[in-house]
């Protein structure tokens, strides 16, 4: 008879992790050892090609209600100027409430809103001005939903050192939806118009909505504050200013939201005036942006020291500047291609290792609040370079406009090398597995 020397197991202690037959998911999936997140990977990997396919298809419909850039511009100022609004106050709600329960309204409001949406276009009657309330109103709604998102994903990662694997597979989610949802947004377009492709978002939400009710979460008690709402605000950006990494990273987010991220908005005159293509090759140059963008995600998810994370930003900064100015000045579809590409790859691995940094040094007390400035920087900025791009573009021309942002983008780099180089001491080495 043989005997099992091994200690008794408690009978309240929790089950070993699975994945797939292993104790342990592979190196590079290993935050999907954690239930909750895995649950999270499903429903927003789902989610997401819905989002990606009615960016795609707003953008379309008003360029060719319109063929306006300005009016592309202003769409886009639309969707995203709640979020550099409210974003401060949605911060210390986050660090007040509980992250779960603000993100099931957010994405349930999502989920109306894409529906609205879907509704509007099938029956026929969508207008530009319809277009850009229900912007808004979803630019409101994510001001909320992304630094309660953002801080929730350390809640929903079981083990601290796989925090870094988390952020950057959701870099992998973004971007995977990136290369599916606008082909197919392209595809659906040709064939049944925007309405599908709306309504096909608003079931999407369902999914995501599913995984967080699924998820077993720990009750996390509101905060009950006795300071008041402004002094709590003040007490992040006071955290941030005498916080160098962490500011450092927050100003090239806002620098680069500015000035580079709103070449997307201005894909459609490419596709069409430039190209002389359809919707068809508007999804194929949002796809190969998300192909670059994924090889990215998944190249920082397969590396476990955030001490690279400052070189790699530097790095990801020349890498993206210069493709886009590679792409301003192609007139051929396989050039627009391969230098979209690598726009995608410094892109993502741009946004994907500044997020992992400031979460890798935040103090869990002002998560909220700094994640919320992380969606000013990042989201924020975003409409007021969608906003100059547009008028940019109306003046100059789309092309002049993405070489200017292209330079600007290597200018950056030069400008900040030495601050990042010198954050590398700051980050603190992973700690080792249990």
């Amino acid at each position: 008879m043989q005997i099992n020397s091994s200690p008794p197991v408690p009978p309240d202690a929790p089950a070993p992790r699975t994945f797939g037959g292993n104790s342990r998911p592979p190196r590079f999936l290993r935050a999907l050892g954690s239930y909750n997140y895995r649950l999270w990977f499903g429903g927003q990997g789902l989610s997401l090609i819905g989002t990606w396919m009615q960016r795609v298809t707003v953008s379309w419909v008003v360029w060719t209600m319109t063929h306006s850039a300005l009016l592309l511009g202003l769409v886009g100022f639309a969707g995203q100027i709640f979020t550099f609004a409210l974003s401060p106050v949605a911060g210390v709600l986050s660090d007040r409430w509980n992250r779960y329960r603000i993100m099931l309204v957010t994405q349930t409001l999502s989920l109306v809103q894409a529906a609205l949406m879907a509704a509007l276009a099938l029956a026929h009657v969508l207008t530009v001005w319809e277009i850009f309330v229900l912007s808004a109103v979803l630019g409101a709604i994510n001001a909320f939903d992304v630094p309660a998102r953002q801080a929730f994903t350390v809640e929903m990662v079981e083990r601290p050192e796989d925090l870094p694997n988390a952020i950057a597979l959701n870099s992998t989610l973004v971007n995977g939806a990136r290369m599916v949802g606008p082909a197919t947004a392209g595809i659906l377009l040709k064939a049944v118009g925007a309405g599908i492709s709306f309504l096909f978002n608003a079931v999407s939400f369902v999914f995501v909505i599913g995984a967080l009710i699924l998820m077993r979460v720990s009750a996390r008690p509101s905060q009950r504050r006795v300071q008041r709402m402004g002094r709590e605000m003040a007490e992040g950006l006071a955290y941030v200013r005498q916080n160098r990494p962490i500011r450092t990273v927050l100003v090239i987010l806002a620098l680069v939201s500015l000035v580079a991220m709103p070449y997307q908005q201005l894909m459609p005159i490419f596709a069409a005036k430039i190209l002389l293509g359809g919707p068809q090759t508007l999804g194929f140059l949002m796809a190969a942006a998300g192909v670059g963008a994924i090889a990215g995600s998944i190249l920082l998810a397969s590396r476990e020291d955030p001490r690279h994370l400052p070189r790699v930003v530097l790095v990801a900064l020349f890498i993206f500047g210069g493709a886009l100015v590679g792409f301003a000045f192609s007139r051929t579809l396989w050039l627009s291609l391969a230098t979209l590409v690598l726009v995608g790859f410094g892109m993502m691995v741009l946004i994907t290792a500044c997020n992992t940094l400031l979460q890798t040094v935040v103090d869990d007390a002002m998560r909220g609040r700094v994640m919320s400035l992380y969606a000013m920087s990042f989201f924020g900025m975003g409409p007021w370079g969608n906003l100059l791009a547009g008028a940019l573009a109306s003046a100059v021309g789309a092309p002049f406009t993405i070489v200017v942002a292209g330079i600007i983008c290597l200018a950056s780099g030069t400008l900040f090398a030495r601050p990042l180089l010198e954050l590398v001491v700051a980050v603190p080495a992973p700690s080792a597995p249990s």
